[in-house]
């Protein structure tokens, strides 16, 4: 049976354990989103800790998808170098990484992108120092699908293990699933399948970009956590649509409502625990888990495949390190 220490392989990537680094925004970039040594001194400690999974955090795809002042860029070719030596420095370490990619939507603030863009032209329901957004056109739709393609393409050649798409935490997918945010009434939205038409077009375009064997991760917003939103059924009907799309793990936590919930650790298991009624994929929780004991449970339980810790290893980098003494 096993633990939170067994390997797992996903793809042609072998893990030597199942504690994940889930993505968490840093300001450890430049302004302009070049990786420093400031973020490549972060990250090889917690390769040498041990960890199983590294995932940087997101990553803006194109220019007006930035989130904050020092966010780390996938956006163009000039990046690339920089990214490589954080990888190369990852893999020194005798870690294994991936860099989630994202596009902030009508989450955007008006003083790093002017007039953000959504899905419809609404204010985004939980971030009120956002302006209204424009609603995107189909062919700008098409453009950003092409930019998340581009963006993983530089993950890979970067030397990164696999790349994970943002659709979680009220962000441009996130906002393209959910009925609180996309009211188009194209093929971009309407019924629940037809929302997520943009997130199957963007996992089709970064597979065909990174070929067959590249790990495809995506994080799904599973539960908007707001009434009227997105819900763990409708997410049970559409996993599967994105697995056929390409996606290879399935990174679940919350939608448009956020990422933090007051409760027990491991507060986003039930919607793994429920996933996997309907998916063969392998599926990461997190959730406020300080505990190694409880992550190694979630394992055993078979309620998960990979457990994030998040807030707990920034508080100390060397959590893997202790965990595994501990549970070995």
């Amino acid at each position: 049976m096993a633990n939170l220490l067994t390997p797992l392989r996903v793809k042609n990537m072998n893990l030597k354990n199942r504690i994940v680094l889930p993505p968490m925004a840093t300001e450890k970039a430049t302004e302009k989103g070049e990786v420093t040594p400031e973020l490549i001194e972060h990250y090889y400690r917690y390769a040498r800790a041990g960890v199983g999974l590294i995932i940087i955090e997101h990553s803006y795809i194109s220019p007006e998808g930035k989130h904050s002042p020092r966010q780390l860029s996938v956006a163009n070719d000039g990046v690339v170098e920089g990214l490589s030596k954080l990888a190369e420095a990852i893999h020194d370490a005798g870690g294994i990484a991936g860099v989630q990619i994202n596009h902030t939507g009508m989450a955007g603030k008006p003083e790093i992108v002017g007039r953000p863009v959504g899905p419809s032209p609404f204010r985004h329901p939980r971030r009120e120092e956002c302006m209204q957004a424009r609603e995107l056109s189909r062919e700008e739709i098409k453009a950003l699908v092409k930019a998340f393609a581009q963006a993983a393409g530089r993950v890979k050649r970067a030397g990164f293990d696999m790349v994970e798409i943002h659709s979680a935490h009220g962000y441009l997918i996130n906002q393209f699933n959910s009925p609180l945010t996309n009211h188009r009434t194209d093929e971009y939205g309407g019924s629940l399948e037809k929302r997520f038409t943009f997130a199957c077009e963007v996992v089709e375009a970064v597979r065909r970009e990174v070929g067959p064997d590249f790990p495809v991760f995506f994080r799904l917003g599973a539960d908007d956590l707001m009434e009227g939103g997105l819900t763990l059924e409708d997410s049970k009907k559409v996993a599967p649509l994105l697995v056929e799309a390409g996606v290879d793990l399935l990174d679940l936590s919350g939608g448009i409502g956020g990422y933090r919930v007051e409760g027990k650790q491991g507060y986003f298991t039930y919607l793994t625990e429920r996933l996997k009624e309907v998916v063969d994929v392998p599926l990461i929780t997190t959730g406020g888990i300080i505990d190694p004991e409880v992550a190694n449970q979630i394992i055993l339980d078979g309620k998960a495949d990979l457990v994030g810790v998040g807030r707990a290893m920034l508080k100390d980098y060397e959590w893997a390190t202790k965990a595994i003494s501990k549970l070995s």
